[in-house]
């Protein structure tokens, strides 16, 4: 069984997804897709709990699928792909309960379980072009969420957002191509890449292609702008999955294919990449504390956080990675709950304008608990998950020189300055007519609050489990990459 499990991961939610496109009614595609997406997530225990934590690939499956052009379907794991797997198919089963009092049918379902399935061959391809495969099966379901479910202005918005995703990855496919035709074996196998041995100029080439391409999935400044609309736009499920789950992917290629096939290019233009993610981290942020729709001012601190991410992969040493893996697992949980209480207060007060809000404490006690916790957790409050990601993350980026850790260790700073005035002008002060008739969390939501804090506060207290996967893998991939 362990021999198939990682194929399983693929299939499942893939063959699910094919009969969810035809259930009219709402219950039973809603029902269908959770069982499916919590059959997916037990197989993902299992494969954690087979999973030796060194630096080898494991569950390897490698298949001819194109072999004129040397193409395999090859997967597999590692401590760097291993986390992101555990994450999405963790983050998944929440993600489709949070639906539970709406009434999607079953190709609103159909299109979560085609992206978790793009989604997941992005973390475990081990072939380029099966890699670039996964990232464009990942775009295309979450256009149709944003562009069919989404809110005003949604076909304008989408459209912006798919053009600038699929600009980035036709450089990335440029790239991609380009370096088949150098690997001798003609193949798109991600050693044969890594083994390549480019001239600083054509490195230099490769960098901004993938880079590019990477920077606006993330998004990092200034390949941003399509971000804050979408996410607004977007009904909360989809918001949930870009923020959630699918930045991860450019972080994740950044880590790895950017930076091991191009280390010479790493060394010409790192620096600029490393600048445009400070002054991300320092703009989102201002920009964020001049908010008042609660919906935008998360996504544009997403930005914020996602840029101290992108900072610590970029300097490229232990403590910064080992913060990266962790510290995308912390935002996944982090944002998908902020963006949760965003739904449930907008189901009953019908805004998300800071100023029309306000007293839901004083009705809604369990819902107050619940979003402090989260919004702690979100500015790394200690023996909250966010503390030790960004811990790590800023003592790697001080080995870069401390300026660069001064302006980086803003994020934190400036994100408990807005995240604790959102905070109090949604919760706290004087019921209003909106919130005067406000109702306490229960029931599917309450259920949905409950994992997500528990998440919070168990990795919060002991995040070594997590830690402990990505070290071995990211030990070896520090020695085998210089950049000097």
């Amino acid at each position: 069984m362990d021999n198939f499990v990682l194929l399983l991961l693929l299939l499942v939610p893939l063959i699910v997804a094919i009969p969810l496109t035809m259930v009219k009614q709402s219950n039973p595609a809603k029902w269908l897709a959770f069982i499916a997406s919590i059959v997916v997530l037990g197989l993902t225990i299992q494969l954690l709990i087979a999973f030796v934590p060194d630096a080898s690939i494991q569950f390897e499956e490698k298949f001819s699928w194109i072999p004129a052009l040397g193409i395999q379907f090859h997967i597999g794991v590692d401590g760097i792909s291993l986390p992101l797997v555990l994450l999405t198919n963790a983050l998944i089963p929440l993600i489709l309960l949070s639906t539970f009092r709406k009434t999607y049918k079953g190709n609103f379902y159909a299109l979560v379980l085609f992206m978790q399935t793009g989604l997941l061959l992005v973390f475990t391809a081990l072939d380029a072009f099966l890699f670039y495969v996964g990232w464009e099966l990942a775009l295309i379901p979450i256009y149709f969420i944003c562009g069919l479910w989404g809110g005003q202005n949604k076909a304008r918005i989408t459209l912006k957002f798919f053009i600038y995703t699929f600009s980035g990855s036709l450089l990335m496919l440029i790239a991609i191509i380009y370096l088949y035709t150098q690997v001798p074996t003609a193949d798109y196998e991600w050693r044969s890449f890594y083994e390549l041995a480019l001239d600083g100029k054509t490195q230099g080439y490769i960098f901004w292609a993938f880079f590019i391409a990477f920077a606006i999935k993330m998004p990092l400044f200034p390949f941003h702008t399509w971000q804050p609309d979408t996410y607004v736009v977007a009904p909360t499920t989809g918001t949930m999955l870009l923020s959630g789950i699918m930045l991860k992917m450019g972080v994740y290629g950044l880590i790895r294919w950017l930076l091991p096939i191009a280390p010479l290019g790493v060394n010409q233009y790192g620096g600029i990449a490393l600048t445009l993610a400070i002054i991300g981290i320092i703009y989102a942020s201002i920009v964020a504390f001049k908010q008042q729709d609660i919906k935008r001012l998360v996504a544009y601190s997403s930005i914020a956080h996602v840029g101290l991410i992108a900072a610590g992969v970029f300097v490229w040493n232990i403590q910064s990675l080992q913060g990266a893996m962790l510290q995308m697992i912390n935002h996944g949980i982090n944002v998908i709950g902020l963006f949760f209480v965003i739904e449930l207060i907008y189901r009953q007060a019908e805004t998300q304008d800071m100023q029309s809000l306000g007293g839901i404490a004083k009705p809604a006690p369990k819902l107050a608990i619940a979003f402090l916790i989260i919004v702690l957790g979100a500015i790394g409050l200690p023996l909250t998950n966010g503390f030790i990601g960004e811990f790590l993350l800023l003592i790697g980026v001080y080995q870069a020189g401390i300026w660069p850790a001064v302006f980086a260790g803003l994020t934190i700073i400036l994100g408990a300055v807005y995240m604790l005035r959102m905070y109090q002008g949604v919760m706290l002060g004087e019921i209003n007519q909106k919130t005067a008739d406000f109702k306490d969390v229960s029931g599917v939501d309450l259920l949905v609050l409950g994992v997500i804090l528990v998440l919070i506060i168990a990795i919060g207290i002991y995040p070594k489990p997590l830690l402990h996967i990505s070290e071995a893998a990211v030990t070896q991939l520090i020695e085998q990459v210089k950049f000097n």
